[in-house]
């Protein structure tokens, strides 16, 4: 059989002559049907007594000896007993099994999301805080992957994104609600092993410890001289940080914060339970430097429905949790360091300082009383932590004036 060149073929294929099969010898042809855009290479062969035809290529694609170096290949593993057709079909099979198997493999935002729904919602008493760990670690990181793609090296690289942010705490909670989504995921038959069961606390965050830091009143005139000056930092911001010790709330309720939970004419913040940390409602009493400082931030609101909106407005949401923390890092302040959460802790320490009984500080942060104590007192104390409240914003803004000498000892005018 002569062998086919490209002179013939480009002659054939400039004339449009059209045909079934031609031969270049050893069970190559060539073929150029009306169908075809340019002539087929194809493989003809003898397995198992049937005659088998497989297609190799376009011309277009495959030179003629690129076409004869993969026929030679094809008659090696036919004369070894393989049959190349069938192999090829396989093939092809197995890859439009993967693309179905990859379209519909449950990936691991799914499955956070039936986790939350199935074994959070409804279950665990603060659901707000594992969704913010899935929507803000598990998700962005691997959300895109399978469940069962998912290994010990993805949930590393997880940790030490969130360490690394100096976020020890956050990592550990993302570590241990991993674990109980891939044990779920295990129970619903999706996989059979648990990637993050190797990883402890060592491996995340560390062993957490009680923090005892809290900033004294010299610390807190001096933080304050330094948010005036530092370059950055939002009027927002210095609200924020004000309200937060004057009213000893956490950030996350001060952040999520709608106007329509506060009433001005009543000196009243209603927080609901839902965002709350112990789900009980409180009524929070205003005194007339929060009531000054909070009308300050609804007019720089802008007509939002948040006390603190995302500073570009996008979709009317309030701002992160992170928002603060960030940029209080920037306040060259010379003090030692410090978390937002220390305010709270701050406020606690200044109302003691300012005479406060224990328990009306408590309830002014919202703590449950412990122990019988807190069984038989469902008294709310509004009168005695408006008190409270209003010698802690005196002394605030005391200080926010640098008149540190000028500070009355509160507990010799109150009793509490």
């Amino acid at each position: 059989m002569a062998k086919l060149s490209d002179m013939e073929i480009r002659n054939w294929i400039k004339s449009n002559e059209r045909f079934e099969m031609r031969g270049d010898g050893d069970g190559l042809y060539l073929s150029y049907r009306e169908t075809f855009a340019s002539p087929i290479w194809r493989f003809r062969y003898r397995f198992a007594g049937s005659q088998r035809i497989m297609n190799i290529g376009s011309y277009r694609d495959v030179s003629v000896a690129d076409a004869r170096k993969i026929a030679k290949e094809y008659r090696a593993r036919v004369s070894l007993g393989y049959d190349v057709a069938g192999e090829k079909q396989e093939r092809k099979r197995e890859a439009v099994a993967k693309i179905e198997a990859e379209n519909n493999a449950y990936t691991m935002a799914e499955l956070a999301d039936e986790f939350f729904q199935k074994r959070v919602l409804g279950v665990w008493k603060h659901p707000n805080i594992v969704r913010a760990r899935i929507e803000k670690d598990i998700k962005p990181a691997i959300g895109h992957l399978s469940v069962e793609a998912v290994t010990p090296r993805h949930i590393e690289a997880l940790l030490q994104s969130v360490v690394n942010r100096d976020a020890p705490t956050m990592a550990n909670d993302v570590l241990r609600w991993l674990k109980r989504m891939f044990n779920h995921a295990i129970k619903m038959h999706m996989i059979t092993h648990n990637p993050a069961l190797a990883f402890d606390v060592a491996d995340a965050g560390g062993k957490e410890q009680s923090r005892k830091r809290n900033l004294s009143r010299d610390e807190i005139a001096k933080l304050f001289s330094a948010m005036k000056t530092a370059k950055g930092f939002s009027v927002e911001n210095d609200l924020c940080i004000k309200l937060l010790l004057a009213l000893a709330v956490r950030k996350g309720e001060l952040i999520g914060a709608s106007w329509s939970e506060f009433d001005f004419d009543a000196g009243i913040w209603h927080l609901p339970a839902l965002r709350t940390k112990t789900e009980a409602a409180i009524s929070i009493p205003l005194s007339g430097a929060v009531i000054g400082w909070l009308k300050a931030l609804k007019q720089l609101s802008c007509g939002s429905d948040w006390v603190l909106p995302a500073r570009k407005m996008q979709n009317n949401i309030h701002v992160s949790e992170s928002t603060l923390g960030v940029a209080l890092a920037k306040i060259q302040h010379g003090l030692e360091p410090f978390t937002i959460h220390d305010m709270r802790r701050t406020a606690k320490t200044l109302l003691a300082s300012l005479g406060v009984q224990p328990h009306i500080s408590e309830r002014c942060l919202n703590h449950k009383i412990k122990g019988v104590e807190g069984v038989y007192d469902g008294y709310d104390y509004f009168d005695e932590r408006k008190a409270a409240l209003n010698a802690l914003s005196d002394l605030l803004v005391q200080l926010d004036n640098g008149a540190m000498d000028k500070v009355i000892p509160i507990k010799h005018k109150l009793t509490l």
